[in-house]
């Protein structure tokens, strides 16, 4: 019951944030408000060592916990979803509630602009 609860909670999610986040973003600006507020804990470049969150390199397509060497919760472990754009759209905007008990201390994104575009910037991470 709790998976369901959460596959619904995702699905609701995304589609709200869907239709208000810009869905091709600016990916320009995205590195701007990443650089502000994500990469205190976050790396984008492939091969480098995760920091305190995962390396977000090629994060679009990548299976959630997966990364290897990197500790992810238990919940991120059994969060059984390949992060997507609508997914990032969704988890970005409200954490705790995607994936209740991950261990990222994030309030989340706001701001539907920003949104979209630090979506935007993450779809160029390879």
């Amino acid at each position: 019951m709790d998976r369901i609860l959460r596959v619904l909670t995702m699905g609701l999610c995304a589609l709200a944030f869907a239709s208000t986040a810009n869905a091709t973003g600016n990916p320009a600006a995205g590195k701007s408000v990443f650089q502000s507020q994500c990469s205190v804990c976050h790396v984008t470049a492939a091969g480098m060592h995760s920091g305190i969150g995962p390396n977000l390199a090629g994060v679009v397509g990548r299976a959630a916990g997966a990364l290897p060497g990197y500790s992810y919760s238990s919940a991120m472990k059994r969060a059984h979803f390949t992060w997507t754009t609508a997914q990032l759209q969704a988890y970005l905007a409200t954490p705790g509630t995607v994936v209740r008990g991950n261990k990222m201390p994030f309030g989340g994104l706001h701001n539907p602009q920003q949104l979209g575009d630090v979506v935007a910037y993450l779809n160029t991470l390879k």
